[in-house]
């Protein structure tokens, strides 16, 4: 999205002399090097640098009367498709270095002095600007292109194959722009060049808020910067926020007049403050050195702290806050004031809330109270649901039966420390030898902080996070169900493991347990649990067996098994082979750790 923004274009550069004046060349920027041999004229921005040198003294008066209407125009009428093209004429000539044509040179408002290099190689019949210009001016047309569609009354702006093109003709558009610009890199009139383009940003906006523009307008000295030792200009306080149509600054009786910081006499200070993102470009960095009032921040300190280690944030910034950023952080880096290149190492954009379907908004009236939700069911459900739905970054739908499924889901867990609550022992000690499922339970606990830290860590796939709470309090309700057989200090460690690992999302469910429990220590001052290697490593599997993608059978399975065995596991179990009767096997399909499908007719 900002490689987009920003805009980049590959062309050529390619510099014609000026006719009338020894030494003087315009380089211009083309991304059709292939139209090149039907350059007619060229037009130069009324801001061009050397646009004087360029008029003769004959054309002096008329180039500067144009130069100054069109000072008075904004880009955006100046590049206006509707708008009639106009221009003078300079009085000076280029030499087209491909065909040795001599061209006038022309100023007209739709050449900018800030796109390419403020000078436009006109191709009238092929560009459909050019061409206006030319029926304008009765300035000559010849076509170098032709393809499907050409009519020689009209402007043809496609690629196609070249005439009239000298030693190009004949060649596809694609093939001439290599072609022309080998050319003119071999004759010393030209390069390619790749150019980037950033848009222009508004700096003032007429509002109270934002930082104040440290300018004052002095009727003797002009437009004089405040100085440094009169900074920061602060906002005023008498202001009337009522106003409409201005900014409440205007209301202020206190901060307009001032005195010009050069000769001393009456001025007055700029009302517009700075656009927001001034600040928001940079406004982490002072977070390494909050009470600094001397400067901005202390560099050795951002470069301590800095750059931001994790970025959370929407979609609708990926182009302007964080583009801005970065490039406040280059101009930072290259004024010497940070020793780093980018304010972010890792971005996430995480995806919208919706409810029936569509974005929540109060106008749709679809919106959903937290406050509702909180004296319901509690926060730890709402975040629970939030995060179980759907992967952080994609959009999820909002559905009260989830909040619903999500609160029972915590009253099961809190009922097992509840029942429990006389034999769980927060200093438990693991036997070394254990009973089959005392065994299995301690690897799936394992099991589940390897993954759910992963999960968080590395991955922020929360959603799968809450699958694995679920699994893992599955497998201890599967554990208690012979009371009988419980190894109290498994169950312990189970139990408490499971109330950490979940603490992050169940806040304060999570911390009320811990206190019943015993503990004196805030649940959120523990370490975040560490599991074993070796244990963490699934032990078995359960592998599926199919017959036509249709499930006959569920099998446990050593992960990792042979394909063979698994093959002949699958075609030996007793389901399948009654399933097999009176049918011929066509192949078999094995999946290693997941399934076996047999395929027959």
């Amino acid at each position: 999205m900002q490689a987009n923004w920003i805009g980049k274009s590959t062309g050529t550069i390619l510099k014609f002399k000026v006719d009338e004046i020894e030494g003087l060349e315009i380089p211009v920027y083309t991304t059709r090097p292939d139209t090149a041999y039907g350059i007619t004229y060229l037009v130069v921005a009324p801001e061009y640098p050397d646009i004087e040198k360029l008029t003769t003294p004959e054309q002096k008066e008329e180039v500067e009367k144009y130069r100054e209407n069109a000072r008075k125009m904004s880009e955006i009428e100046r590049l206006s498709t509707e708008r009639i093209k106009t221009g003078v004429a300079l009085g000076t000539h280029i030499i087209n270095p491909l065909t040795g044509r001599k061209c006038p040179i022309y100023t007209a408002d739709y050449a900018l002095v800030d796109y390419g290099t403020g000078a436009v190689m006109a191709v009238p019949a092929h560009d459909e600007r050019d061409w206006d210009f030319a029926k304008k001016y009765n300035l000559p047309v010849i076509r170098v292109i032709t393809g499907e569609g050409d009519n020689p009354e009209e402007c043809y702006p496609e690629y196609g194959t070249l005439i009239n093109s000298g030693e190009c003709t004949g060649l596809t558009s694609e093939e001439a722009k290599k072609k022309v610009t080998q050319i003119a890199q071999d004759g010393g009139f030209g390069y390619a060049k790749t150019q980037y383009r950033l848009r222009d940003w508004l700096i003032s906006r007429q509002r109270y808020w934002g930082a104040p523009i440290p300018i004052v307008y002095c009727d003797k000295c002009g437009t004089v910067p405040v100085p440094d030792e009169q900074l920061p200009v602060k906002l005023p306080e008498d202001v009337d926020f009522s106003v409409q149509g201005k900014s409440p600054i205007l209301t202020s009786k206190t901060f307009i007049d001032t005195t010009c910081p050069i000769c001393g006499a009456p001025a007055k200070r700029e009302t517009d403050t700075m656009d927001t993102f001034m600040c928001s470009s940079w406004y982490y960095m002072r977070y390494a050195d909050a009470r600094d009032n001397k400067k901005a921040f202390d560099k050795d300190l951002v470069n301590k702290w800095l750059p931001v280690d994790q970025y959370v944030g929407g979609i609708e910034h990926a182009i302007l806050h964080l583009l801005y950023s970065r490039f406040f952080t280059k101009a930072l880096r290259d004024i010497g004031l940070l020793d780093f290149d980018e304010p972010f190492k890792i971005l996430l954009t995480q995806g919208m809330v919706l409810k029936d379907g569509s974005k929540m908004s109060k106008s749709k009236g679809n919106t959903v109270d937290p406050d509702e939700i909180f004296a319901n069911y509690g926060a730890d459900t709402a975040r629970l649901f939030i995060i179980s739905d759907s992967p952080p970054a994609r959009d999820f739908d909002w559905s009260d039966a989830g909040v619903e499924g999500c609160y029972k889901f915590l009253c099961r867990v809190y009922r097992l420390y509840s029942k429990f609550q006389n034999i769980i022992t927060l200093d438990y000690k693991i036997p070394q030898n254990l009973d089959k499922e005392s065994e299995k339970l301690l690897r799936e606990v394992h099991i589940s902080i390897k993954k759910i830290t992963n999960d968080i860590e590395n991955e922020f796939q929360f959603n799968t996070v809450t699958s694995r709470y679920r699994e893992l309090t599955n497998y201890i309700y599967e554990y208690i169900r012979d009371e009988s057989k419980i190894e109290k200090n498994v169950l312990s460690f189970a139990l408490l493991t499971l109330l950490r690992l979940i603490s992050p999302v169940a806040v304060f469910m999570s911390e009320a347990i811990y206190e019943k429990l015993g503990a004196t220590n805030s649940i959120h001052n523990e370490p975040w649990p560490k599991y074993d290697e070796n244990l963490a490593k699934q032990s078995d599997i359960t592998f599926i067996l199919q017959i036509n993608g249709k499930i006959r059978d569920k099998v446990e399975v050593a992960v990792d098994t042979p394909k063979e065995d698994l093959e002949k596991l699958a075609l030996n179990n007793e389901k399948i082979k009654q399933a097999l009767e009176g049918k011929t096997v066509v192949k078999t399909i094995i999946v290693p750790n997941k399934l076996a499908n047999i395929v027959v007719k």
